[in-house]
Formats: structure tokens, sequence, C-alpha cells
């Protein structure tokens, strides 16, 4: 082991409480409603919490500083677009998910349009949340290597082990608390994190400006792999570069999807209230933009300390020959007391752990409310559900370890550059889909296919492109971070013209679009 024994305390500590937590409230799970929705009990101010919790995680806890460290602040502008995002949320979505018979997303799509929609949206966020998980499960298990010197692929079985224990026993009532428990612990982490460089550093907080700002740190830089150093992000241009402008417009969408998709969905549905569930919004898109902002100047705040205290493997994190995330695990062993580091790796790995547990929790929902009873057997019982809900954990833990390996495999400029690449590739045309659904009438299941179909092919033909299976003649050079606003647009524009000459049957459309809302029906 590479930590003492005051950290090692620490740690047991703190995991004791959060296993604790997941068999204490593990106790009442005795329905698939209370295991995915926790019996629908959970006030606004506390679901506000646990949505900071699950947006900060391991990803903004490791990637955020080392994108900051090795890049700039390029890729928090995204993050612009998120408390308008979450404000619209509140006032015009909720209202749809909060109806009696509704606790899916893609169960709303199955009223508005076909169980082929629904389907389809389903199998996307799958696909999405074990990419997250994978994710996080690496950068977690990068932590753990780097505190007991256990090989990487072991490190992965323990972190994935752990989570899981407490995940199956506790469903999303365990989400959630922990969630706010972490939420503090590692808002206080990075906080002490960040005074204890300020105090290290020359000249303070005023140095760290200073010096942050001589070398680009605060600019929207990002690195160059050809130069292996921060080159300038042009404010506008076209499709074929890499602009601010349109980055913020890949975040707008982003985080649109996000709204749309079940993890979201499940914890307004688990609000008391429709009031709730619009509070918990509130308190998110008060609560992330501050608090994303700190992490990335904690990566400023690492550039600067090792600017006056040099280091190997700093040196070779901005040169692009180390990956960045080792930066802040490195900096946590090796430059921090005894006891603030156990309250560090706790901290970051409550964090993780919180998240997969979400993650874990809902993929397994989806699987089950979504595809298994309404494809396999439309009569099993609340206890077989529960019974194959956590089976279905189990093995969503599985495919994290596969995951996690072959994310380590992978040669890209940060994770953070990675993810929000691979996410908007992958959610292309969902937001459209939920747009259509709630603000049109007109809009019908076929003309929803005959304008995802040309966005699913232009999402293959890039990647095929950007993987170089394709010969030069064939290839497209639009970066993978656009297509998610091309693909969205295209499938909403296609899908409205074509709603024009392909005329939808008359059916009952209450509560399915914004200008069909009953007034009694909202809980």
């Amino acid at each position: 082991m590479k930590i003492g024994p005051v950290d090692i305390c620490v740690l047991v500590i703190y995991f004791i409480i959060q296993i604790g937590i997941g068999v204490y409230v593990g106790r009442k799970n005795k329905s698939s409603d209370q295991y995915f929705l926790g019996g629908k009990s959970f006030g606004g101010f506390v679901i506000g919490i646990s949505f900071i919790g699950s947006v900060i995680s391991s990803v903004t806890f490791i990637a955020t500083p080392a994108d900051g460290f090795k890049t700039a602040w390029l890729r928090f502008m995204p993050n612009l677009a998120f408390p308008i995002v979450t404000l619209l949320a509140a006032w015009l979505l909720v209202p749809f998910f909060r109806r009696g018979t509704i606790t899916s997303a893609y169960q709303y799509l199955s009223l508005r349009f076909h169980n082929s929609i629904s389907t389809y949206a389903s199998i996307i966020f799958i696909g999405t949340q074990l990419l997250r998980t994978s994710m996080i499960t690496y950068l977690l298990s990068l932590l753990v290597a780097e505190m007991t010197g256990l090989t990487f692929a072991h490190s992965v079985l323990l972190v994935v082990g752990v989570t899981a224990v407490y995940t199956v026993k506790g469903g999303l009532s365990a989400v959630i608390w922990t969630d706010v428990i972490q939420t503090i612990v590692l808002l206080g982490s990075a906080i002490v994190c960040i005074g204890l460089i300020i105090y290290h550093v020359p000249g303070g907080l005023g140095g760290i400006i200073h010096d942050g700002m001589a070398n680009n740190k605060f600019s929207f830089f990002d690195f160059d792999l050809e130069t292996r150093g921060l080159v300038a992000t042009p404010w506008f241009g076209g499709l074929s570069e890499k602009t601010v402008l349109l980055i913020i417009i890949v975040g707008l969408m982003q985080y649109l999807n996000l709204q749309f998709d079940q993890s979201t969905v499940q914890r307004w549905c688990s609000a008391k209230s429709a009031w709730d569930a619009r509070k918990s919004m509130i308190v998110l898109s008060i609560g992330a933009l501050p608090i994303w902002a700190m992490f990335y100047f904690l990566g400023s705040c690492l550039f600067v300390y090792f600017l006056h205290n040099p280091s190997d493997l700093a040196d070779a994190v901005l040169q692009g020959y180390e990956k960045a995330e080792r930066i802040l695990p490195y900096f946590i062993m090796n430059h921090l007391p005894v006891g603030i580091v156990g309250l560090m790796i706790a901290g970051a790995m409550a964090a993780a752990m919180s998240t997969l547990s979400a993650c874990i929790n809902v993929t397994s929902m989806v699987s089950v409310n979504d595809l298994y009873v309404k494809y396999i057997n439309p009569r099993a019982s609340g206890k077989h559900q529960l019974i194959l809900g956590k089976s279905l954990s189990i093995l969503v833990s599985v495919f994290m370890i596969g995951g996690a390996l072959g994310i380590e495999a992978l040669d890209v400029i940060t994770l953070t550059d990675f993810l929000l690449a691979a996410g908007v590739v992958i959610t292309i045309g969902i937001p459209a889909i939920f747009i259509a659904g709630m603000f049109t009438r007109r809009v019908c299941t076929v003309t929803i296919w005959l304008g995802l179909a040309p966005s699913i092919f232009l999402m293959l033909w890039s990647m095929a492109s950007s993987t170089g299976y394709l010969p030069d003649s064939c290839t497209i050079h639009i970066p993978l971070y656009y297509l998610s606003i091309i693909g969205n647009v295209l499938t909403l524009t296609l899908a409205l013209l074509l709603s024009l000459f392909i005329k939808p049957k008359p059916r009952d459309l209450t509560d399915l679009t914004i200008w069909d809302q009953s007034k009694d029906s909202l809980e």
C-alpha cells in the first residue's frame, strides 16, 4: 500500500458509511417501483443535490482538472448552455413525465409514436450508459492503482466489485442519498486541494492567476498533437474546424439530450410532486456551473503548482506522452499531507461509485421496463421484475469491466474530449425525436424514421471516415463534435417537411404534446 494508516482509516470509515446507507435503505426494496423509483418519496432539494452529485462524478473530479491542466478552458464552454437547458426542462418537460402512468422517457415515446421509436431510443440510452460507466470505472481505477500499487486490471475488478455490492442492494434510494453525501465531501475536498495549492504557490491566488494567464491557461486554447502545445481556437469558422461557438452549441445539444434520457426522468418521477421535480432542476441549474468552473480552476492551479515544482510526469502529460488523467491522482499521492490524502481519495471514489450505481440502476430499469416487459414477458410480476433488475445490474457491472479495460488502450487528447465527442455521436437524433413529439402534432412514426435514417447514415459514414476504414475519396471531414448538431437539425427538418405530405392518423394526443395538456393530470 502507498498510503498510511491514517488515510486507510479515513477510507474505511467513509466506505462503511456508504455501504451502510445502501444496506439500510435496501430493506424497503420489496417491489420494482420501490427499487427503481424510491417509492416516489423524495423532496426537490434532495433530488437537486443528488443531480449535482451525479454531474460531478469522477469525470469532473479527475478528468476535468486533467483537461484544465493539459489544455485550457475550451471544454468548459459547453457548460454555459446547461443552466438555460435545465430551467427550460423544469418548465416545459417535467409535466410530461409527472403523469400518473409514465415512469420512463421511452414509455412516453411509445405512447406518442410507436414501440419501434421507443426501442431505438432505449437501446441508444443503454449504449451511452455503458460508455459512461466504463469511463468512470477507468478513471477511478487509475486512482486506485496509483494509491495501492495494484495493476490496472486488478483495480478495475476491485472498483466494480465494491460498487456492485451496494448498488444491487440499495436501488435508487441508495443512489440518491449517497449522491447527497458525496457532493458535500467532493466540494470540501476540492476546496481543500485548491486552498493548499494557493498556500504553497509563490504569490498565492494572485500568482496562480498571473502565471496561468501568462501560459494561456485561462484561455480557450486547445492542445495540438503536432506542436505538442496549446494553440488558439477560433471563435467562428466552418464545420471542418473546432470553434468556440460550435463547442457551445454542442454543449446545448448534449445537455438537451440529457434532459430526455431516463437517468434524468427517473429522478423526476421519484419526486413527491411535480413542484419538487421542478425545484430539483432549479437547484441543479444554480449549483452545477460554479462547480464545473471550480474543477477547471483546480486544473489551472495544478499547472501553476508544477510550474514551480517541476515533475517528470507533469512534463510528460503537458507534452502529450502521458495520459492527462494521471496528474490529479499523482498530486494527491505525492504532494498532500496525511489525512487529507484519505479524504481526497474517499471523495473521488465515493463520487465515482455513486455515479456508477446510478448508471447501473437506471440501465437495468430501462432494460426491464422498456425492453423485457414490453417484448418478452408482459405479465412479469413485480417480484420477478425486481429479481431481474438486480441480475441485470450485475451484468452491467461486468460490461463496465470490459469497457474500462478498452478505454485504457485508447489514445486520446483527454478523456473529457473523448467523452464529449463520443456522446454526441451515439445520441444523434434523440433530442429531435422528443422535440418533434412534444412540440408538434403533425409528426408521426413514419416521418420520424424517414428523418432519422439520413442522420444515422451520416453518423456511420463519419465514424468510418474517422477510423480510416474508407478510402480518402470516400471520406467526409466533419469533426465528430458537430455531428449531433447536424444530425438533430437534419432529423427534425426532414420529419417536419415530410409531415406536410404524410399525414398522421387521427388519434387522441391528450398530455402527449404541449398543445394538448389536460389541466388536472399533472401530479
